[in-house]
């Protein structure tokens, strides 16, 4: 085999990977802060350091900007594991995910402050009853998603589109029109550190590892990729596909209630109209930048995960550039609206038309 056959080969190899596209719109991101940084007189590599920092409250805790979008990026990483099976299950999106996170907040610190209570450095019930509370609010809202799509038929984002809008009226009810600050250490620990590490890293690296194991060891992974092919014939082949739709929105409702959690503990409240604002899009976002068809069926986990840490680097750039941040939604949506082009049919097939002729140009020119 002649080296042009094997360069040939690497790169049809290098364009069927999976993860091409979320790993180069990572390089891409960490291409405009090295050059912009070195525009600016920064080292060109500090976007690279981590250093060990010594706090008043904290103790040693890692400090970078790796681990500030490590950190900052964890709610994101959490929705987009309940996403990407969405996606694939129903062909349809939930964009009722960030609204949930406002409701399983403001249920959590209600439930912690007491209903009514705007502030309290007290817990009126223990812990675990808010921790437990946020999930169970996140999986109910999963329910009645699911339910609407997998059993009435609904399409997903008209289904989703009324926890959307009604979600956080339901929490602010739930919080008496109040913002509820629930000033405790041991619930502001889940917005902090653990040691040296930021415990919401810690809290996404569990849920990541958690699907990835029930993915590869059970064949929940394949069920949900061979209904979002083919419902029809996955019915016809023994498979509950309504079933498998519904427990999709559950767990992806599950995963807003963490997130949802995570985020509150971050600011020790619950603002129901800014916990979660937006963060359907970057979800959304996370799962097509990391290669997933929005069509539904094959699912690639790793690239969704990856995808949802570039746009948390990509908001980091944007803020470094000096974009505000009600700016920055539009930059994404623009985004959104490439990669979406890029996995079009149409444009795909133009580009496949075009290599063929490229080849067959370059065999015939080696036969002349």
């Amino acid at each position: 085999m002649n080296k042009n056959s094997g360069n040939a080969s690497f790169f049809a190899k290098l364009k069927a990977w999976p993860l091409l596209l979320p790993v180069v719109s990572l390089i891409l991101v960490m291409a405009v802060n090295i050059i912009h940084d070195a525009a600016t007189g920064i080292n060109p590599l500090s976007f690279f350091i981590i250093t060990l920092n010594e706090t008043t409250n904290s103790g040693s805790i890692l400090y970078g900007r790796i681990i500030d979008i490590l950190n900052r990026g964890s709610e994101v990483a959490i929705l987009a594991l309940g996403m990407t099976l969405v996606v694939s299950s129903s062909a349809g999106t939930d964009i009722s995910v960030g609204s949930v996170m406002s409701l399983a907040a403001s249920f959590c610190c209600m439930l912690l402050a007491g209903y009514g209570v705007s502030s309290t450095n007290e817990l009126a019930v223990p812990l675990v009853v808010g921790v437990l509370g946020a999930f169970l609010m996140g999986a109910l809202c999963g329910v009645f998603n699911g339910t609407l799509v997998a059993y009435l038929q609904i399409q997903p984002m008209v289904a989703t589109l009324i926890l959307y809008s009604a979600a956080r009226a339901i929490g602010l009810l739930l919080c008496n029109d109040l913002i509820v600050y629930v000033r405790n250490p041991s619930f502001a620990y889940f917005g902090s550190f653990t040691g040296p590490i930021p415990t919401p890293i810690i809290i996404a690296a569990v849920c990541i590892a958690i699907v990835a194991l029930m993915l590869s060891k059970t064949s929940l992974g394949m069920y949900i990729q061979s209904v979002g092919i083919n419902s029809k014939a996955s019915r016809i082949a023994g498979l509950n596909s309504k079933r498998i739709i519904f427990m999709t929105y559950v767990i992806c409702g599950l995963f807003a209630g963490v997130a949802g959690l995570v985020n509150s503990s971050r600011i020790t409240s619950a603002d129901s109209n800014n916990v979660g604002l937006y963060y359907e899009m970057d979800a959304i976002l996370a799962v097509a930048l990391g290669g997933n068809s929005l069509g539904g069926g094959k699912f690639n986990l790793a690239g969704s995960i990856i995808g949802a840490y570039t746009i948390q680097a990509i908001t980091t750039t944007l803020y470094a550039l000096g974009v505000s941040t009600d700016q920055a939604p539009v930059f994404k949506a623009i985004i959104v609206i490439l990669i979406v082009a890029i996995q079009s049919a149409p444009l795909r097939a133009y580009f496949r038309k075009r290599s063929a002729a490229k080849a067959l140009a370059g065999r015939e020119a080696a036969k002349a």
